[in-house]
């Protein structure tokens, strides 16, 4: 039993490298967060015209929203619009098939199980799998995004007060800022220019990436468009919020580190001695294992293994 929980473990793990392995060999650099450049600037200097630049970022962007109908893909579809990946609806069901094919492959090889055994557990493994990388590139995009906000509302905020339009401001974060927010931002600054109003624009990219602090500068925005008043002070104080927020929970990240990391080893710790046990001495628990006692004993433990997980989580997890 502990044997073929070490092997599942390493299968999905497995699975996992092997959706961003064929991520990167599809897509190579051209999908990496860290360039100084982003995308659509780099786009635009390989001689694409605008126009064409526009249609395909957009194409990337909106290709997930149709396959929302579609219960299965509505999750995973949700993640890869967060995360913009490159991938079309169509091939994250063929990466998943692909992989759930590995996995059948795996289990058929190293497991002993019955044949729908093995197609559900590879099933779950494909479209697990899947779901694990998509919502790991969410996360780290959305964080991203996050953090380089304040820098692109200071940056906004210096040019009204120099006398720039706010349209000219978007665009010159779009120039000056790296993925994901410069290339986000470009994306506003082409949908401004075929007629959408710089509101709604800003409305749409907070709907799609759901960042809180990018749905206060819309809405600061939305209401300085019909109101009228100051945005560069109403910007420049959402920008010190914003910083602060950032500031604090940081602190309570670092305050919190030694009590998750804490929880996580009281949680995890019985389990792998279990497994290690089951690898160590197969045989250990042969003698209990007739007896009436053991099924609601083992369902009881895990249980409670399962309610330390939870409460443990709970006790670290500080909303900022």
């Amino acid at each position: 039993m502990g044997t073929q929980a070490i092997i599942y473990i390493l299968m999905f793990v497995g699975v996992v490298l092997i959706v961003e392995g064929i991520y990167l060999v599809a897509f190579g650099k051209s999908i990496k967060l860290n360039s100084r450049v982003n995308r659509r600037l780099a786009l635009l200097e390989q001689g694409k015209d605008r126009e064409e630049v526009f249609e395909t970022l957009r194409k990337e962007r909106d290709q997930h929203r149709q396959s929302f109908k579609f219960p299965v893909m509505t999750i995973l579809s949700s993640k890869a619009q967060q995360a913009n990946i490159a991938f079309s609806p169509k091939a994250l069901l063929a990466v998943m098939g692909l992989v759930a094919v590995f996995a059948f492959g795996g289990l058929t090889y190293f497991a002993s199980l019955g044949l729908p055994t093995r197609i559900l557990v590879a099933l779950v493994m494909g479209g697990g799998g899947v779901y694990f990388w998509l919502n790991g590139k969410a996360k780290k995009r959305m964080a991203l995004f996050e953090e380089q906000l304040p820098d692109a509302i200071d940056l906004i905020v210096r040019s009204l007060r120099v006398g720039h339009p706010f349209a000219n401001a978007i665009n010159i974060v779009a120039q000056e800022m790296p993925d994901p927010i410069g290339t986000e931002f470009g994306m506003i600054v082409d949908e401004t220019a075929y007629g959408a109003e710089v509101a709604s624009a800003l409305h749409n990219m907070a709907e799609r990436i759901d960042v809180p602090d990018l749905r206060f500068l819309t809405v600061a925005v939305a209401i300085q468009s019909k109101s009228g008043g100051n945005l560069a002070e109403v910007l420049d104080g959402l920008s010190k919020v914003v910083r602060a927020r950032f500031k604090l929970f940081r602190r309570v990240k670092a305050i919190t580190a030694e009590a998750k990391w804490s929880g996580m080893f009281l949680s995890g710790f019985p389990i792998a001695a279990l497994l290690g046990v089951n690898v160590l001495n197969p045989h250990y628990y042969d003698a209990v294992k007739p007896t009436e006692y053991y099924m609601p004993a083992a369902v009881a433990v895990f249980s409670l293994l399962a309610i330390n997980a939870i409460v443990m989580r709970a006790m670290v997890n500080i909303k900022v």
